[in-house]
């Protein structure tokens, strides 16, 4: 049986890794938690799982969740689980003794330090956070390299070129190839998505995900960060990572031998597959919860990235090239212009100009330390809030 701890256990990914766990009856212990402010969902999965372990945002939320759990019939003869908060709780999470596998799913970078603590402390990771590769891709995989644990990607992606790679030796790859739905836009002419509202591009057309992701996927900013955390994960140039539209979202990436051929994942839009993949890993285990419909199946469609319509994509790779502090400040600088375009501040475009105005602004540094990364990050969101400050609806 594996012990598993959750960065992020009320998220979409983490209420999936549960529903995962619960598939998979004696094969996991969850021993330890970590939510931000959803309590009554985390009080939940306290008691369903009984970890020794949880860590909540704040104190109100501790005084909230200990108040739940102490008027739970089914825990009366139960030890209530040790309750720890901010970002020392999720510190103590991601490095509980017990944890043999941490999922890192919790949104920003706010997860960074806690899942590179775990690497030191030989865990082995299942990542689902994309700060994590994005911001500090080198210094993460030089560490998991030196401790020798395994970094297992949860992200579709990814976790689909895993797979693909146990078909062939590094040395015969000639190149990645990462897929993308394209979005909701990908139909849509250049010419109006400047006047694209929120609620259209957090209509994704085949995936249900949080509202930065979905943004990020509408202006296609998440393949970029997706090239760059392929870059890091599999240890390959920027020029042998490649990207192609597939609306379908059924190959979920591939990999092209030096012999030409090709090996592709395919399976459903359902994020059970990679999280089941990279807990059970190397096993592949039996499971009734997802399936393709072949019948269903009636076409696979293909198309180049149209980078002259989506700049958060070029910038993307632009600060992957760059280097240093660039694709730290490339992801903090997003995030910061995706919350104001959903807040009503800045138009879909000025997501993009946002991002580059701050990439033009930070120097592209290197760093021996999160500590620099962290810095950095601070640095970008104060120039990027001062861009979006400049600009008028």
């Amino acid at each position: 049986m594996k012990t598993i701890a959750i960065l992020g256990s009320t998220g979409s990914i983490g209420r999936q890794t549960l529903n995962v766990v619960e598939s998979l009856p004696g094969r996991f212990r969850v021993c330890a938690l970590a939510a931000g402010g959803n309590i009554a969902l985390l009080a939940e999965q306290a008691i369903r799982h009984r970890p020794d372990m949880v860590s909540v945002g704040t104190d109100a939320g501790a005084h909230e969740l200990r108040e739940r759990l102490a008027a739970s019939p089914s825990l009366k003869n139960v030890a209530s689980p040790e309750i720890v908060v901010g970002v020392d709780g999720i510190m103590a999470v991601a490095t509980h003794p017990q944890a043999e596998i941490l999922v890192s799913a919790v949104v920003g970078v706010v997860g960074l330090p806690a899942t590179y603590a775990a690497i030191e402390h030989g865990k082995s990771i299942a990542l689902a956070n994309k700060e994590v590769l994005v911001a500090a891709g080198e210094l993460v995989m030089a560490a998991v390299k030196r401790h020798n644990v395994a970094l297992l990607p949860v992200d579709s992606e990814h976790n689909a070129i895993h797979q693909c790679l146990r078909g062939g030796d590094r040395g015969e790859v000639r190149r990645l190839i990462l897929t993308a739905s394209g979005g909701p836009f990908r139909k849509t002419p250049a010419s109006k998505l400047k006047h694209v509202t929120p609620e259209q591009a957090l209509a994704h057309p085949n995936w249900r995900m949080g509202r930065r992701i979905s943004i990020d996927s509408a202006t296609l900013m998440n393949k970029g960060f997706e090239v760059i955390e392929a870059r890091w994960l599999f240890d390959i140039p920027l020029e042998k990572v490649d990207v192609v539209i597939h609306p379908q979202s059924t190959i979920h990436s591939m990999v092209e031998f030096v012999d030409g051929s090709i090996l592709a994942q395919l399976g459903p839009t359902d994020m059970r597959m990679p999280i089941q993949y990279a807990l059970t890993y190397p096993e592949r285990v039996a499971s009734n919860e997802h399936a393709l419909d072949w019948a269903r199946l009636r076409k696979l469609e293909f198309a180049r990235v149209p980078v002259r319509k989506f700049s958060c994509f070029r910038l993307a790779r632009e600060a992957l090239e760059a280097g240093g502090s660039a694709p730290c400040a490339l992801n903090a600088a997003d995030e910061v212009a995706v919350a104001a375009f959903l807040e009503g501040k800045i138009p879909f475009l000025s997501i993009a100009r946002v991002v580059e105005a701050v990439l033009e602004q930070m120097p592209a540094t290197a760093w021996d330390n999160i500590e620099d990364v962290l810095a950095a990050d601070l640095e970008a969101r104060r120039l990027a809030s001062d861009e979006v400050n400049n600009m008028v609806v």
